[in-house]
């Protein structure tokens, strides 16, 4: 999909919804910009009578723009000091990944929920709430509704646990350190655990959990590449085995995610860089254009969203998230007393 004159008006109608969303976001972290532009994209292919002068644009922003944000993704990620930070908390973060991929492939199985939305849904639970969406959603080939229905589910628990953990992790005796895992571990989105840690930090004078629970989540984050290469291979197999029995021709180009791999790529340029002296605020520029195109992405999402089709088939998917959710938070307090750390 190559960029030509007929996307522009389409790619200015969803900068047009991303300016407001991506100021709104900042103004309501605990929502976020993309939930503000899905929102506003949803509303506004309600009064838009036609929308093919702008259809290329918008399918080339929700396909092209958001391959370009998870590729900017990766200059936020500095390997290195995520795993020196984060590595004391990975035995909890695996579990709480595993928990996450095991309920929503059982419920996937029992209640008949689409493959893609199961995906999108128990990655976004257990990584990293909207970006894990973004970066999953091209490699297993979600549609627009799908994408629209995973990140209304996580934003749903988003906004649950930011204002319900900060009261429980006080009833339940956690301390600073134990709440930053927790938070850490156990909220989907980095803008969520952010909300949750600050409110943590409001009601215990000199807590400082902020700092923990944004490395523990930034840590977290690191299972986005061997999910979406898994999924990536998985998918490229499947592709192969159909057409070498259709007797179609195979086009690896075609099929293979290769942003993927330039995702790595600029986590691993973003390591080499900060490990020689460069200082990390020299990477602030390619994070906040990330997020800015994950935003615009999102109100094409909703540009092409039936929003009373989305709601109609709501339940089924609420309820995996639900259940997705309940099991991280349970399993992120287990192992904290397993290891000793309640």
């Amino acid at each position: 999909m190559n960029m030509t004159k007929e996307n522009v008006p389409g790619l200015l109608l969803c900068l047009g919804i991303a300016v407001p969303c991506w100021l709104f976001g900042k103004a309501f972290p605990v929502i976020g910009g993309p939930v503000f532009a899905i929102l506003a994209g949803m509303i506004l292919t309600l009064i838009l009578k036609d929308k093919s002068a702008v259809q290329p644009g918008i399918a080339y922003t929700s396909k092209k723009i958001l391959q370009y944000a998870v590729i900017l993704l990766g200059f936020g990620l500095n390997l290195s000091e995520i795993w020196k930070v984060g590595s004391t908390s990975l035995p909890i973060i695996v579990s709480t990944i595993a928990t996450s991929l095991v309920i929503s492939y059982l419920l996937f199985c029992l209640m008949k929920i689409p493959a893609n939305i199961s995906i999108l849904v128990g990655v976004g639970s257990s990584i990293c709430g909207g970006s894990a969406i973004a970066a999953t959603a091209p490699v297993i080939g979600a549609d627009d509704e799908e994408i629209a229905q995973a990140i209304s589910v996580i934003f749903l628990f988003n906004i649950l646990a930011a204002l319900v953990f900060p009261s429980l992790g006080s009833a339940i005796g956690l301390s600073n350190e134990g709440f930053g895992l927790f938070a850490g571990t156990a909220v989907n989105d980095t803008s969520s655990v952010t909300a949750a840690a600050s409110a943590w930090d409001g009601m215990h004078s000199g807590a400082n959990t902020l700092d923990t629970a944004t490395i523990v989540k930034l840590t977290r984050t690191l299972a986005i590449i061997p999910i979406t290469l898994v999924l990536a291979l998985h998918r490229t197999r499947t592709a192969r085995k159909q057409g070498t029995a259709s007797g179609k021709t195979y086009s690896l180009k075609k099929i293979f995610p290769f942003f993927i791999l330039f995702f790595i790529l600029a986590s691993v340029i973003t390591t080499v860089c900060t490990s020689f002296g460069v200082p990390a605020s020299v990477f602030g520029a390619p994070k906040e254009l990330s997020k800015f195109f994950i935003i615009m992405a999102m109100g094409a999402i909703g540009l092409n969203t039936n929003l009373v089709k989305l709601v109609k088939t709501g339940g089924k998917p609420i309820l995996m998230g639900l259940c997705c959710w309940i099991g991280i938070a349970c399993v992120s307090l287990l192992m904290q007393h397993v290891f000793g750390l309640l």
